[in-house]
């Protein structure tokens, strides 16, 4: 296995950069998701990571070698980079078995048939296929064919393992039972992930940490913990998780606590800056309460299953989120408590 390194890595299409100066690293064994929304360039860096791209400028190391540079022009091809790549398609051959399949890529490397059959048949138990083995791809489910994919990564034994939005076909219930098979196959193999994805729910399920990408810079590269309570912009914060970013009108220091004021209220935050500049009002830091800190009506209330989702508009016209156990109607007052949100500080 090996870690991944970016050292102000750019791509640009006919002159237009796709990526900025990205620089970062994924550690070696470490499972990382790519979120954002489409167009941010995250398929675009999955594939400069697997050598489907070059890259503009910049340099791209596995390990201790050196597989691409943009200012010299070296590049290694992806089939040299030892690197499994996992399709949203499947990318399955289809007059092949689950078997031939699985090791196409042990024959292109000219592995004697004993090898090939006993790295095979290791990949096929490890991902739950043996009983497949023998069928076409016709006759599997989406999830069946996706595992197939899997089980190809594996057989090769990669230095990382590339991932690009590989449940997006699959349907809710098949794709939550998938999440655990990667999340399975990452503790097993100890493999270097690397998992493209616009779904929120997905990355924070799966992943060690979420590089969030906006219009082709990394906005936030942290844990899904970190992403959801202490986010470093608006965009991370709108983007991960539900809530409302509001700008601060004025900050002051009452004895242990930082207090916030905007629209018209005061409530004690949560912050890393002597001086931020906004705040990030998520669910749980929302309470009704009738002697609250302002007063808010009901805009939509949607049932989740034990609890409502209720869209607040507030005295300014700001969108809130709450939760709550009870059914309220489209029209109602409710008061609002506040419970230390985050704040934070964007230039």
């Amino acid at each position: 296995m090996a870690d991944l390194s970016l050292t102000a890595v750019e791509k640009h299409f006919d002159g237009v950069p796709a990526l900025h100066s990205i620089t970062t690293r994924i550690e070696d064994g470490e499972f990382v998701a790519l979120l954002g929304p489409s167009g941010c360039g995250k398929s675009t860096l999955l594939r400069l990571l697997a050598g489907f791209e070059t890259p503009s400028l910049g340099r791209i190391s596995i390990g201790e070698q050196e597989v691409a540079n943009g200012d010299t022009g070296h590049t290694i091809p992806p089939e040299a980079r030892n690197i499994g790549f996992v399709f949203q398609s499947y990318a399955l051959w289809p007059h092949m078995t689950v078997r031939r399949n699985v090791s196409y890529p042990l024959e292109v490397r000219g592995l004697p048939r004993q090898a090939r059959s006993e790295q095979t048949n290791l990949a096929l138990e490890a991902t739950g296929l043996s009983e497949f083995a023998d069928r076409m791809p016709s006759d599997l489910s989406g999830g069946q064919r996706q595992r197939v994919a899997l089980a190809r990564c594996l057989v090769s034994d990669p230095q990382a393992v590339l991932l690009d939005e590989p449940l997006a076909n699959l349907d809710v219930a098949l794709r939550a039972a998938m999440q655990d098979v990667f999340l399975d196959f990452h503790a097993r193999t100890q493999a270097t992930m690397v998992y493209v994805t616009h779904d929120q729910a997905e990355a924070m399920a799966m992943a060690d940490r979420i590089a969030v990408l906006e219009r082709g810079r990394i906005a936030q590269f942290d844990t899904p913990q970190e992403l959801y309570a202490r986010p470093r912009s608006r965009f991370v914060a709108g983007f991960v998780g539900e809530g409302t970013v509001l700008p601060i009108d004025q900050i002051r220091q009452e004895g242990d606590n930082l207090m916030a004021q905007f629209n018209q209220t005061t409530v004690a935050i949560s912050s890393d800056s002597a001086q931020p500049n906004h705040i990030c009002l998520r669910p749980e830091n929302i309470s009704l309460s009738e002697t609250g800190d302002m007063r808010c009506v009901v805009q939509r209330c949607t049932y989740l299953g034990g609890h409502y989702r209720l869209t607040l508009q507030g005295p300014n016209a700001e969108n809130l989120i709450a939760e709550s156990r009870f059914y309220h109607k489209t029209g109602e007052q409710l008061g609002l408590s506040l419970h230390q949100p985050w704040a934070f500080q964007e230039i």
